[in-house]
């Protein structure tokens, strides 16, 4: 049998089910990944496994997101983390080290091996050849436990990359113009993986910049081959021996083809408030521009930033332009230190973070009101940035600094026929000071007022009753539902306190209304909890007493959450009985057998809705222990 690439990775590590699209299959994973705004509660949930060691292969804690100190919880939770890391045998990337998929891919990830993160942009790491997939805290904690991870086998989808990309046209375009074609929900189910000859003329940091924005087409990975320019990286890295040549068999099959000449590519960028709005940007005229970031997961590695001071050198930044860049990694922001690089930058008027998550997250670097702010972020949801009235754009590096400078929405290629050539270093400043590796000796785990204890839920009763206590539409994201920023994040490991803030963007006085009504019921459109892998935004209204939530359908890592966390997640049969439902009215369910035909009784209007759903009979088990720790428990 002839194979894709996606399909030999998972061959390799599947330890149960077939291999067919849309049947349940489990597989082993090798490494994860874990970062501060997840990883608290990843490691409590471990904690609860009662397993003295990780049995992956390798398990890396980062400190990226949560860097912004203004209280206590975030110093008291990164000792927490790093004290249970020496405990567990986990590796430590300290604050300052950098942002966790740039660093992944630098020093650990390795082609062919599985990553589970706790992070949606877990897939950067496909650019250098992993079946890597974001999930929540609890599939993380399970898979350092040595746990399989479980999911559908997805659909593989060939991106067929013909000739070469035009000059000022970047790796950034092509994912964008991926998302124009496809939308935030094209790629639930499915696998991306990228071939034709247009892959050879792209360097592993681009790859992993169009890898990584695959998480925005609602996939479940995107991946690379492993080729020569894979070796060339890693040989760079000094991390040659982790090289292996893994492609797809000549005569693959694919579900679906999609094919994109880069010849015909142009610069394009992401309007609010959704990554798949997007136009090309000679078409949009005289738009101000008020803020530029850049930085993030998706372009802060080496050549972007060098792209970004080549522009910029020997010019200033527009008056009325705030220009903050972010570098990917300490070892990105000390070679830019090193070359003058970051010295033109910040001649120019750049004004420079720390190598963390930042503004990407809200954290730090809000706009103004109505602002427009460019971004070479990945997200660009309402309120994500900080500022709800601000209007966030997504680009490439190019796009971004041309905007810095014009102080207006610009197409980089009325800056010259020729971009700035980035002459990529043979080996780059290696040095792993600001990571700690486990360690054997006996470790006291250090603990804050701020740690909360986990919340357990109860076991599925036979019927579920209470109100609709929200009601939303289509594309609802898990920022929506669990915002982020400055002064939410630092909760993350108390969930009493972080629940008070659930759909707080959406209806403020929804978890009010949640704990006086005893809980109950939560309607949501297509594509319900989009974006970002965070638990909490099933943990948190697991504690305010949510029953379920009724959807036209889920995305795919907040549906595993809301299983997780005991949250029953079912469906519409017909979507248009979406429109029979309203917020306040009662709702009865009898789920006393989950295997046979299911009916909401809606006993406010008197109607009976029949509703569908995905569970496996794991899922189901799952949802009866009361989550995803009481099962593991229970069958240890």
């Amino acid at each position: 049998m002839n194979l894709n690439l996606t399909q030999k990775i998972i061959k390799k590590h599947v330890v149960s089910g077939e291999m067919k699209a849309g049947e349940k299959v489990s597989i082993k994973i090798d490494q994860t990944l874990t970062q501060d705004a997840t990883g608290t509660m990843a490691y409590l949930q471990f904690e609860a496994l009662g397993i003295p060691r990780v049995k992956t292969k390798l398990s890396v804690s980062y400190i990226d997101h949560n860097t912004l100190q203004t209280g206590f919880e975030n110093a008291d939770d990164h000792l927490f983390l790093q004290t249970i890391a020496a405990k567990h045998g986990i590796y430590f990337s300290r604050p300052g080290n950098g942002i966790c998929h740039q660093v992944h891919l630098e020093r650990f990830g390795v082609p062919g091996q599985t990553l589970l993160g706790s992070d949606s942009h877990t897939p950067t790491q496909g650019g250098l050849g992993m079946l890597a997939m974001g999930a929540g805290g609890l599939d993380v904690a399970l898979a350092m436990g040595g746990q399989p991870f479980f999911l559908n086998m997805p659909k593989v989808v060939l991106v067929k990359l013909n000739g070469k990309l035009r000059p000022w046209v970047s790796a950034k375009d092509i994912i964008l113009e991926l998302l124009r074609r496809l939308t935030v929900k094209g790629g639930v189910g499915k696998v991306f993986e990228y071939g034709g000859e247009g892959v050879k003329h792209l360097s592993v940091p681009e790859r992993a910049t169009i890898t990584n924005m695959g998480a925005e087409l609602g996939a479940t990975t995107s991946v690379f081959p492993s080729d020569k320019i894979t070796k060339q990286f890693l040989a760079s890295e000094k991390r040659v021996k982790h090289w292996a040549a893994i492609e797809a068999d000549t005569s693959a099959e694919y579900d679906e083809v999609v094919e994109i000449d880069l010849r015909k590519l142009e610069p394009l960028i992401a309007k609010p408030h959704l990554p798949d709005n997007v136009c090309k940007v000679k078409e949009l005229k005289n738009i101000k521009v008020n803020q530029v970031a850049i930085g993030s997961c998706t372009n802060s590695s080496y050549k972007d930033l060098m792209t970004v001071a080549k522009i910029l050198k020997g010019k200033t930044v527009h008056p009325e332009v705030s220009l903050v860049i972010s570098p990917g990694s300490k070892q990105v922001f000390n070679m830019i230190s090193k070359n003058g690089a970051i010295s033109d930058i910040i001649e120019a008027g750049g004004r420079i973070m720390e190598s963390t998550c930042g503004p990407c997250i809200g954290m730090g670097q809000a706009p103004s009101t109505n602002a427009v702010s460019i971004r070479t972020f990945n997200r660009n949801f309402l309120g994500r940035s900080g500022t709800k009235s601000a209007q966030s754009y997504l680009s490439s590096p190019e796009v971004a600094a041309a905007c810095a400078l014009k102080g207006k929405i610009t197409d980089p290629r009325t800056l010259g026929n020729r971009p700035p050539n980035i002459k990529m270093p043979k080996t780059f400043d290696i040095n792993d000071n600001m990571i700690i590796p486990p360690t054997r000796k006996k470790v006291e785990v250090v603990r804050g007022p701020n740690i909360k204890p986990l919340p357990i839920k109860d076991k599925l009763s036979d019927k579920i009753s209470g109100k609709v206590l929200l009601k939303v539409e289509d594309n609802i994201t898990t920022d929506h539902i669990m915002p982020a920023g400055a002064k939410i994040l630092p909760l993350r490991s108390n969930v009493p306190a972080i629940s008070e803030y659930v759909f707080s963007v959406v209806d403020a006085d929804f978890a009010m209304r949640a704990k006086e009504s005893g809980g109950g019921f939560v309607v949501g459109g297509a594509n319900y909890g989009q974006g970002s892998s965070r638990e909490h935004a099933a943990l948190a209204p697991m504690y305010l007493g949510v029953r379920a939530v009724l959807t036209k359908s889920f995305a795919r890592i907040h549906l595993a959450n809301l299983i997780n966390f005991g949250i029953l997640p079912v469906n519409f049969a017909n979507e248009n009985d979406y429109s029979g439902i309203d917020q306040n009215d009662e709702l009865e369910l009898d789920v006393s057998n989950l295997s046979g035909n299911l009916i909401l009784k809606n006993i406010t209007k008197g109607t009976d809705i029949p509703i569908v759903h995905s569970l496996s009979s794991r899922d189901i088990a799952i949802l009866k222990a009361g989550g995803s720790l009481g099962y593991a428990k229970s069958n240890a």
